[in-house]
């Protein structure tokens, strides 16, 4: 009896676990293989993806932000690590490829303790505790940086260019980074920087070299020339306006039958009149250019407004974009006017000079010499072709994300796999002090945290197991800024060769790949429902 009872018990106890398993590594396999895609792609020799998609558009980058987004992941597992390189972008701006890599090394790791035999929520708590302790160990390592020493501020700005299609344009674009952002800061808010506040406007023609930055207003648009307007105009009274110059129109469909010409010719009168009473209230303001936002349903002008705001000697700017009012509005400090009963002085904008200029094959807007302007700054890019146009403006965002980076936390760091490397060697010996199950799964981490520098150099074309070898050679003897000079082929004091990030870059990186990693192992399975 108590033997039977015995082999009841077992058998309730019994759970098969094969299933969870395979659901872990079918997730960990599919993640791997997406930071499999992007590992190519990281640091100064990194190659390139081309994208084309469906449609016929082909994208060229080394953007890991870019490269995931554009891909179509269907496993939700491997999504999470789309998702991951997005995260970085918003945080940080930069470092994209490498979370998802460091990602990849991390599941790498996992599935080695996993087949070991140790439970996914013991590895889950010492992966938590290594980012808590790296975290710590890089900011023993940062560097303080103040905003007023521009020469390392351009530096880290460059360090993100190196890596980019548009590098060796880097002399040129960190410093305009640098100074588009600190244009930019509020002095009552000196760690917050809105990049929406820095506007880019890119125009095909001429090279990467004829990129610069306006203090004032650029639009990648004409004036309207229908009715022989003015296209130029000195001491401009600006106003943005959101409603229509056109005759009103009723809300449902209706046929008005006109069967007289007395009557038609009444209704022309009365449309003439229309305008008349409005451009008369716009010219009784001082208004002298006028900026039209775009309108969904119908024209915001006509032929005939257009005419009558030309003999009113009124330049017109028609069809600004709804997500520019905001942006515009800032930057000429004024009011937009919905409705032309709130036509008033004192909602205009003032400037010195609103002209059109040639440039290349078409025409821009240029609005300069802006009386009390706000904080904001517009940057004209200028590329051969479509493509470097593109991904000229993917690298410049990410060159004021670096310097955005710097100032909310204003620590700099090494590059180069230094940080990694040190990390590494830190944690290692850090799990030695730890007992059991934890100081395994630490170690097993640090060990992960290699494939930055050997990716490096494996990109390079070096022999990446002598230059990491090398590498922790010099950390173990105190070199702690000691990294890859992927240049010279050789390890250099990455500082001196002044290949520097924000450290926010770095723990930013780390702490999001242990939180997605830590999140796929903690997943047994997965349900699908309709």
């Amino acid at each position: 009896m108590a033997a039977t009872a015995l082999m009841a018990s077992k058998a309730e106890s019994f759970v098969d676990n094969k299933r969870k398993e395979d659901v872990r590594f079918s997730n960990i396999n599919s993640a791997r293989a997406v930071s499999d895609s992007v590992r190519t792609s990281l640091g100064p020799k990194g190659m390139d993806k081309m994208i084309s998609s469906a449609s016929g558009e082909v994208i060229i980058t080394n953007d890991g932000a870019t490269i995931l987004n554009k891909m179509e992941v269907l496993q939700p597992a491997a999504k999470m690590l789309v998702e991951l390189s997005k995260s970085q972008d918003s945080a940080a701006g930069d470092g994209t490829t490498t979370v998802v890599v460091l990602a990849g090394a991390l599941l790498k790791e996992c599935q080695t303790l996993l087949t070991a035999g140790i439970h996914p929520s013991v590895i889950s708590d010492a992966l938590h505790q290594t980012c808590a302790k790296s975290v710590d160990i890089l900011t023993a390592m940062a560097v303080p940086v103040e905003l007023t020493d521009r020469d390392s501020l351009v530096k880290s700005a460059s360090t993100s260019l190196n890596s980019k299609v548009v590098s060796q344009h880097s002399a040129l674009l960190a410093p305009l980074a640098v100074d588009a952002v600190l244009s930019v800061i509020d002095p009552a808010k000196p760690d917050v920087v809105d990049l929406r506040d820095i506007k880019i406007v890119k125009k095909l023609g001429g090279t990467v070299d004829d990129t610069h930055k306006v203090k004032g207003l650029v639009f990648d648009k004409k004036v309207s020339h229908a009715a022989g307007g003015p296209t130029r105009m000195e001491n401009a009274k600006i106003a943005v306006i959101q409603f229509h110059i056109s005759p009103p129109k009723t809300d449902i469909e209706q046929i008005i039958a006109v069967s007289e010409y007395t009557q038609m010719d009444r209704i022309l009168k009365e449309e003439r009149n229309y305008y008349k009473r409005m451009i008369e209230k716009i010219k009784a303001s001082g208004c002298n250019v006028l900026l039209i936002q775009k309108s969904i349903l119908r024209d915001a002008v006509t032929d005939l407004s257009l005419f009558y705001l030309a003999k009113a000697k009124i330049m017109v700017i028609k069809d600004v974009e709804r997500d520019e009012i905001e942006f515009v509005t800032k930057t000429l400090n004024c009011l937009p006017i919905a409705n032309i009963e709130h036509f008033r002085a004192e909602k205009l904008g003032h400037a010195d000079l609103v002209e059109e200029a040639s440039l290349g094959d078409g025409k821009i807007l240029k609005i300069t010499g802006i009386k009390d302007m706000g904080r904001t700054i517009s940057v004209l890019v200028r590329g051969s072709n479509q493509l470097v146009l593109d991904e000229a403006e993917r690298s410049l965002h990410d060159a004021l994300c670096v310097v955005r980076c710097l100032v909310s936390k204003r620590f700099l760091i090494a590059g180069g796999g230094a940080p990694e490397i040190e990390l590494s060697r830190q944690l290692g010996d850090w799990a030695k002090v730890l007992h059991g199950m934890e100081g395994h799964c630490v170690k097993s981490f640090a060990e992960a945290l290699e494939v930055i520098p050997y990716t490096l150099a494996e990109n390079a074309g070096l022999n990446p197991i002598a230059i990491v070898t090398e590498l922790r050679n010099k950390h173990a003897q105190g070199e702690i800024n000691s990294g890859i000079n992927v240049r010279k082929g050789q390890i250099t004091d990455i500082l001196e060769e002044n290949v520097v990030q924000p450290l926010l870059v770095t723990t930013s990186a780390i702490t999001l790949a242990t939180e997605c990693v830590r999140m796929i192992l903690k997943i047994d399975d997965i349900v699908t429902v309709r």
